[in-house]
């Protein structure tokens, strides 16, 4: 359990990570609330009194996005004109707090569900090395799906540094901006998308809905466009996506037949520091275990866009077998996937 000092500077640590991200305006916010926290509320005594570990329990964005949300809500029109940049950020926190302490207390219950389209750029870069190793076929395994927008990769429009991938008609364009090498420009067949979440989201509710607009940062509104579009394109088809624990879906999907020619990939992103200590161990050594037995036949790969915190980026890890058993970064990306640059 954290101290209460520890939980404010949790704050300021969110503010510099989203001030190194464009967005100051969720950076101001952060670094208000750091100040503005009181014991007054529940919701203020149980952040100060936080029993985990803030930062891996992304405890500032679980408090900012239930703030995002009232302010979008237009209720209260000092939050909302805070949200835009305007007022004394203190002051106005102090009494949200308050005030809004019953709408505001279950956004601490759970993580934060970012839920960003472009992040499948970041993912689909690994692919494009997979299949350069591998193969075009794959068939694709996301732990962590949350609403399911990275279910629709196979359905996205995708500019990687000039290679491109996914249907031309598709109303979602993923175009980060690009630094480096591109991937290899490779034919992809994407056979299967299939993810599992513990608390799966149905972005077709408006109520649900709501909530991921909510934890849309403020600074970016083509975020919140973007969000809509890949909602839109799951109302129209559903994804496969269930509710369980993702170490006992990954055993039993990891299990399954294989078919020939096509590559098993283990998908994930900004997913690995919510599982836990015990979870992350089963993950890696059902990993190991389906990695002894994977063939050029039946190849395996796990692709992940995960944080390192102290530098402050996401990293593209991939390893696949057999080829490359080692952990190999082929990327580092925006936290949202604005832009992506090899390595």
């Amino acid at each position: 359990m954290a101290d209460e000092p520890t939980n404010r500077d949790a704050f300021r640590q969110q503010a510099a990570f989203c001030a190194a991200m464009d967005a100051p305006v969720t950076a101001a916010v952060c670094t208000a609330l750091a100040e503005a926290l009181t014991r007054e509320s529940a919701t203020g005594r149980r952040t100060l009194d936080w029993p985990g570990q803030p930062i891996p329990d992304a405890l500032p964005l679980r408090l900012v996005g239930g703030l995002h949300a009232l302010a979008r809500k237009g209720s209260d029109p000092e939050l909302t004109a805070l949200f835009a940049g305007r007022g004394d950020a203190v002051a106005i926190l102090r009494r949200v707090l308050v005030e809004h302490d019953a709408a505001l207390l279950p956004w601490l219950d759970g993580p934060p569900q970012t839920n960003e389209p472009m992040r499948s750029g970041v993912l689909m870069t690994g692919l494009l090395a997979v299949a350069a190793a591998h193969g075009p076929a794959v068939e694709l395994l996301e732990i962590g799906s949350s609403a399911g927008l990275n279910l629709l990769i196979d359905r996205y429009r995708f500019d990687l540094g000039g290679v491109s991938v996914g249907p031309d008609d598709s109303p979602v364009t993923i175009r980060p901006d690009w630094r480096g090498a591109p991937p290899p420009a490779v034919p992809l067949e994407i056979r299967s998308v299939r993810g599992v979440d513990i608390q799966p989201l149905d972005a077709t509710y408006p109520a649900v809905a709501t909530r991921l607009a909510g934890y849309v940062w403020a600074d970016q509104p083509e975020r919140q466009a973007r969000l809509a579009a890949a909602t839109a394109m799951r109302r129209a088809r559903p994804v496969d996506l269930v509710q369980g624990d993702a170490v006992d879906w990954l055993r039993a999907r990891l299990a399954e037949p294989q078919a020939a020619g096509v590559t098993r990939v283990l998908l994930h992103s900004v997913v690995w520091q919510y599982l836990g200590d015990a979870r992350r161990a089963a993950i890696t050594a059902m990993m190991q275990d389906a990695a002894e037995r994977a063939t050029p036949e039946r190849p395996l790969a796990w692709v992940r866009m995960e944080p390192d915190r102290v530098l402050q980026r996401q990293e593209l890890i991939v390893q696949h077998w057999p080829g490359q058993p080692a952990p190999h970064m082929l990327a580092t990306a925006h936290a949202h996937g604005a832009w992506i640059a090899g390595v």
